[in-house]
């Protein structure tokens, strides 16, 4: 009698430069054990100038696709075969899939944070957002916020180029309102903001005491404070926020719902989103 069990894993994982603080890999492995899969997540390390050496390593490695995170979102497009429709409007990919031997890239960031606070019982319509930060991350959500049906989006950016080009995105390619505000000293949250962001890196393990450049006071309480920081989840920036009576929403939530997109997009299973979500909380809220 033969045996037919298979010790070949398929393999998906993340490139990024630092990495080592992303925490991907655990929900992913929960997610791979709850569906009983013989796949693996790698935490691989790669700096800017070896993202092509890096992309090729996949091909030849047959992997069934990656993410991608700091600082690899936008100079990953270079490298591929092809981008979904939502890739192509924000101009960012964080994940990648493989067909065939095409490497189709995706933009799983922004349909996550829209889940998460769909899951927290936020309805995006008539809403006023303002993001902290014009990079990858906030092109995602900011755009699909406004496919959400967004009202109105502020991007404040140190980068004047960077955002006023997001801006000009938003207002040409949704139904959003959107103004640029340049980030020069401390920002002051106006009034009439539902939803502020912090889509920056700041305040990401282990520079955890760090915070976003926002006058603190100007947070009022009935606005939502959101982070994109993963590690740790509720971060100073949060706590800061609900110390003057803001509502919060960490990181994991967004990890968790780009992460089961993710899953999907690899696997084609429906992910075991209960799994991932506990895994995470187990690490980070023992």
């Amino acid at each position: 009698m033969s045996d037919t069990r298979s010790y070949k894993a398929e393999l998906v994982g993340v490139f990024g430069y630092p990495v080592a603080e992303n925490p991907t890999i655990v929900m992913q492995e929960a997610a791979f054990a709850a569906a009983d899969l013989h796949w693996r997540y790698l935490t691989i390390e790669v700096l800017p100038e070896q993202l092509a050496d890096a992309i090729q390593g996949l091909r030849a490695f047959n992997m069934r696709g990656i993410n991608l995170t700091i600082p690899h979102k936008v100079a990953v497009i270079a490298h591929l075969d092809e981008l979904a429709p939502e890739a192509t409007l924000i101009g960012a990919v964080n994940t990648v899939v493989r067909d065939g031997e095409r490497l189709v890239g995706h933009n799983t960031d922004g349909k996550g944070f829209v889940r998460s606070l769909q899951d927290a019982g936020v309805d995006l319509a008539g809403k006023h957002l303002v993001f902290l930060g014009a990079g990858g991350a906030a092109r995602a959500m900011a755009v699909e916020s406004a496919l959400a049906g967004a009202a109105q989006i502020t991007i404040v950016n140190r980068s004047a180029s960077r955002g006023e080009t997001l801006v000009e995105l938003l207002n040409e390619r949704t139904p959003a309102a959107a103004r640029f505000t340049l980030l020069d000293g401390k920002y002051a949250v106006p009034d009439g903001t539902d939803i502020l962001v912090n889509a920056t890196s700041i305040g990401l393990f282990p520079a955890v005491d760090d915070l976003p450049d926002v006058d603190l006071d100007s947070i009022k309480p009935g606005v939502l404070v959101c982070d994109v920081i993963p590690n740790p989840p509720y971060t100073a920036f949060l706590q800061a926020a609900a110390a003057r009576g803001a509502s919060t929403l960490d990181g994991l939530g967004m990890l968790v719902g780009q992460g089961a997109i993710a899953f999907t997009m690899w696997t084609g299973r429906d992910a075991p989103v209960a799994a991932m979500r506990r895994s995470l909380e187990e690490i980070f809220r023992p």
